[in-house]
């Protein structure tokens, strides 16, 4: 790949926070059966991060904001931090339809508002595709709208869940997500096409390739179910131990595409077990604690009432020594095929000059 100019870098997601972004859930198919309780488990959520940063909530209508207001009022959040916007939305997860917010040559904060067609597997979307030029005008900073660089009027399909940075130039993305033919995001783009775009859009000029992600997966490869980073060095990797699950061969390969990158740049690997299957209406269904969201001073954690829960919260407590490491009960979230750091989007503050 040709050198690119660093223009922006996208922040680990340990870094400051201005606020939080994320949407009240109101599509019932998302949790068939179970939208009642989902909207208690949000409740949950916004609890446990207004009281370390603002929370931005996204809700379809008035009735919805209603609904968030009583729930969140119930539970006793800090509502000084948390603040409501009345936007049309088909569905809410905002890591993936919300921007990825990165930093300038200055250390401003600015927007990239990736495109989005719902992982190229369904058809609502397109309010959800306008979160971004939402987004810009309530924080008034600048919108990159990423191109093609070959064909400028072809924008750029990308989802928060799939990436996940270090901070310092490198990037966790997996091949079933961006180089399979199944849910295509970007037609005639390959593996040089989307290093390029990491490295112009997201200061990345070093990918780590890993396979497949995880069992149930409806994005077909999201890299925040399997593998994250937890400081510049250090990745966590979902790991199934047992041979007989279907978990095990992409965890065994995933791990040894982590080592190969080590020997290039040394990471420390920390294996996060899987929680037992998870399964819903004869559907296995994507359980990982890999998908934990970090948060000012607090990291919180799906948990699958597991005898594995406490292992995987101890792990990412001893890796998050100055945090708060809270749990929050998923088996009913995860009915919608994704968890916390799914539904969730940091609005990084701006870079403070060291």
């Amino acid at each position: 790949m040709n050198t690119v100019e660093k223009k922006w870098i996208m922040p680990a997601e340990w870094e400051q926070h201005e606020a939080t972004w994320l949407g009240w859930p109101h599509h019932e198919p998302d949790w068939p059966g179970k939208l009642e309780a989902v909207r208690w488990v949000y409740a949950e959520i916004v609890r446990s991060l207004a009281d370390h940063e603002r929370v931005e909530i996204i809700c379809n209508d008035e009735g919805i904001k209603a609904d968030a207001l009583e729930r969140l009022e119930l539970h006793s959040v800090n509502m000084d931090n948390v603040r409501f916007h009345i936007v049309p939305a088909d569905r809410i997860w905002l890591r993936d339809a919300g921007p990825t917010f990165v930093w300038n040559e200055k250390g401003e904060v600015e927007i990239t508002g990736w495109d989005f067609n719902a992982w190229a597997k369904y058809d609502n979307y397109h309010n959800d595709r306008l979160f971004p030029n939402y987004i810009q005008t309530v924080t008034g900073q600048k919108l990159i709208n990423p191109v093609r660089h070959n064909d400028p009027t072809k924008r750029i399909v990308l989802e928060g869940g799939g990436i996940d940075v270090n901070g310092a130039g490198r990037i966790l993305v997996t091949e079933e997500w961006l180089l399979t033919d199944i849910q295509v995001r970007n037609p005639g783009l390959g593996r040089e096409d989307y290093e390029r775009i990491f490295a112009e859009y997201l200061g990345c000029d070093d990918t780590i390739w890993l396979g497949n992600g995880c069992v149930g997966d409806d994005t077909h490869g999201h890299i925040d179910d399997i593998a994250r980073f937890t400081d510049e060095n250090t990745v966590v990797l979902a790991y199934e131990a047992n041979p007989n699950d279907e978990n095990h061969a992409s965890s065994v390969d995933n791990l040894r595409r982590l080592e190969e990158a080590s020997k290039k740049k040394p990471l420390r690997i920390i294996k996060l077990p899987y929680p037992r299957p998870v399964v819903m209406d004869g559907t296995r269904l994507p359980a990982s604690y890999a998908n934990f969201y970090i948060a000012n001073n607090t990291v919180i954690v799906p948990t699958f009432n597991d005898k594995y829960d406490r292992v995987a919260l101890n792990i990412l407590a001893s890796l998050f020594p100055s945090r708060t490491v809270v749990g929050v009960h998923a088996v009913d979230l995860v009915w919608g095929l994704g968890t916390l750091h799914c539904l969730t989007q940091q609005q990084p503050a701006a870079r403070v000059p060291k």
